[in-house]
């Protein structure tokens, strides 16, 4: 049965480390904003274009500068993706920006030109500054954007076999996945030694059209040939697909050639090179000072035809980059639609659960006695598949259940395959989720993902279920209105003290230990929230479980809007006991909360009543403190089911009036 749901399982298996997911992993630590219209795009898993911005800080002068971001920018709207030009502002990294900030920008005197070595320093000291390549690409990495166009990409610089003068560009297309769409590499760099360089970093690099001739930014010849060559957007998308299918972990380069009208002028423009490099060379200018002189040099020594070169070469990879990341996008779409069920292969909707897969490693002594001073410890290690989002669908499956399992992964071999595969899938599961008679939530989910599903839950009415996860997560949706779009909780008490911190309410002095003090406590906690939630289940532990609601008729309702219209209905407390379990036989507690609320949430799913349902819960709970595996292998519709909790003998329920 668990190998049958596992496999559909892991059909639909999904990511949300990137985009919703990894976008409020980076907003946490306070380093990266992204653009809200980045984000949406990102989520709703459309084309987005990274753009530089070393060139509008360090590339030419303001306000020509800010004339062609803007163009570059409408030149990817243009052409069907969303422009995201990263930037450093007041030591922030933002992922796309306003029009305010690309003039602060443009116009900014002491900008810094960044690349991966410059972020701790520019950061901590609140800087703003440009990003290079190398700079962009990682945040675009980190975004979850897979295309970033530029003007051109540094290299290896002449008489760098002496210098060892090597553009960071390199390494970073060396250890990043991210497809860069350049006019080659710079003409006033060596383009042979460049091209060695990139093949011992792994980088797979092609020229784009026709010929396999590398392009040497300003000219379409460098005397040099390409590795490969791909004839137009849709190859090259295939390219980047699977480069990033396969993780290697490594970037691509598509060389574009500059717009053939300009390309007599590129003799003209080698010439100046040559002289603009020996004016550098007798000023003593090195390092990352070099190209931006070299650049203004250039303009002046050719009267302002490499500028308009230069310009004419950035719109048009900004045009090609675009249609390329438009046509990745569509096979992407095209391959997650095949992996979509078709409507003859479920009868029903599913629950959906969003959440962590961890690999729990669990060492248990052979003595109660544990030996200090290093000695050794006799004991068995077991490795065990747990994590909240997992148990539950899990332990839904073996209860009868199809859960449909959205989670992240984590950073291993397969990382990157998963995460391209699989990028935004929340958003690409719209349809599955507006339908779905439950949606599951623990408190690993990123910040943005729960306030999306909680979004979507205010506009389809859906019932949606947040596991806190611990005392540090619990509060996530409670840092803004989106925790009023669910419907169940199921915190502890030290969880839910966290909640009402959060929300700004009295708390306890202290927690009580004792069972009538911890029922008071906890249903003092749970009352503020159940103005907006229709059930708060307080997990006890070896205590059981109390339920606080709406009651009518001695049951307190687990089903949203039973009660809602009915002037009788009334808030409640009941305690369910837990059912007694000997110290020597409990040998896992890490599944057993998520097995209760697994049987509470089958329960609920099957249409059983209340004191049904909590009972399959503590079943199953009992069974998973037994087990090894967070998820007993022991749970099934035939040991935790409607009959065996009617075959049973059960405490009385202890009921309490909260208004």
């Amino acid at each position: 049965m668990i190998r049958k749901t596992m496999l559909s399982l892991g059909r639909h298996m999904s990511s949300m480390a990137r985009g919703t997911t990894q976008v409020r992993r980076l907003l946490h630590g306070g380093y990266v904003r992204i653009h809200p219209s980045v984000q949406e795009a990102l989520v709703e898993g459309r084309p987005v274009v990274a753009l530089e911005s070393t060139i509008i800080t360090h590339g030419m002068a303001y306000p020509l500068n800010l004339s062609m971001a803007r163009e570059v920018e409408e030149i990817v709207r243009t052409n069907g993706a969303v422009p995201a030009t990263v930037g450093i502002l007041r030591g922030q990294i933002h992922v796309g920006l306003t029009d305010e900030e690309l003039e602060f920008l443009a116009s900014s005197k002491n900008a810094v030109k960044v690349s991966r070595r410059d972020f701790p320093f520019v950061l901590s000291q609140g800087l703003s500054g440009g990003t290079t390549v190398s700079g962009t690409m990682i945040a675009a990495h980190k975004a979850g954007i897979p295309v970033f166009v530029s003007g051109g990409i540094g290299g290896v610089h002449r008489d760098g076999e002496n210098t060892l003068d090597v553009s960071a560009d390199l390494t970073e297309l060396g250890r990043t996945p991210v497809a860069v769409v350049a006019a080659g590499a710079k003409s006033i760099l060596d383009i042979g030694r460049t091209l060695e360089y990139l093949e011992t970093q792994g980088v797979c690099v092609a020229a784009f059209g026709e010929s396999r001739e590398f392009p040497a930014f300003f000219s379409r010849q460098s005397g040099f040939q390409a590795p490969y060559h791909v004839r137009d957007e849709e190859e090259a998308a295939k390219l980047i697909d699977s480069a990033l299918g396969l993780g290697l972990g490594s970037g691509v380069l598509i060389a574009v050639p500059c717009p053939q009208e300009r390309a007599a002028q590129g003799q003209a423009i080698e010439e100046a090179i040559q002289q603009a490099l020996s004016q550098a060379r007798s000023k003593g200018i090195t390092g990352k000072e070099v190209t931006p002189f070299l650049l203004q040099k250039l303009v002046e020594l050719t009267d302002g035809k490499s500028l308009d070169s230069n310009l004419a070469l950035i719109q048009n990879n900004a045009r090609v980059g675009s249609c390329i990341a438009v046509a990745l996008s569509k096979l992407q779409k095209a391959r997650r639609e095949r992996n979509l069920p078709r409507p003859g292969d479920m009868t029903a909707p599913q629950p959906v659960v969003i959440g962590g897969i961890n690999v729990d490693f669990i060492a248990k002594a052979q003595n109660p006695d544990i030996l200090g001073g290093g000695q050794t410890n006799a004991g068995r290690v077991r490795r065990t598949f747990g994590g909240v989002g997992r148990n539950l669908a899990d332990c839904l499956s073996r209860l009868g259940q199809t859960p449909l399992l959205l989670s992240a992964v984590g950073k291993d071999e397969h990382l990157e395959s998963v995460l391209h595969y699989c990028h935004h899938m929340v958003s690409q599961f719209k349809e599955s989720l507006c339908q779905a008679p439950l949606v599951c939530m623990d408190g690993n989910v990123p910040l943005s993902t729960i306030q999306y599903v909680c979004q979507l839950a205010r506009e389809h009415q859906l019932a949606v279920y947040y596991e806190p996860t611990d005392e540090n997560k619990a509060s996530k949706p409670f840092l803004s209105d989106s925790w009023k779009a669910l419907t169940y909780i199921s915190p502890n008490l030290q969880e839910l003290r966290a909640i009402n911190r959060t929300l700004g309410n009295p708390l306890p002095a202290e927690l009580p230990s004792r069972l009538e003090d911890v029922v008071q406590a906890a249903v003092a906690l749970a009352c503020p929230l159940l103005a907006h939630l229709h059930c708060v289940v307080v997990t006890l532990g070896a205590h059981g479980v109390l339920l606080c609601g709406k009651s009518l008729g001695g049951s307190i309702s687990l089903y949203p809007g039973a009660h809602e219209q009915t002037a009788a209905a009334r808030l409640c407390a009941a305690h369910y006991p837990a059912i007694p379990i000997g110290r020597e036989e409990i040998v896992n507690v890490s599944g057993a909360g998520d097995s209760l609320m697994a049987g509470i949430l089958a329960g609920m799913l099957a249409k059983h009543d209340t004191d049904t349902c909590v009972r399959m819960g503590l079943l199953a709970a009992s069974l998973s403190l037994r087990s090894y595996e967070p998820i007993s292998p022991e749970i099934s519709t035939s040991s935790v089911s409607q009959e065996q909790v009617q075959s049973r003998s059960w405490p009385e329920v202890k009921v309490w009036n909260m208004d």
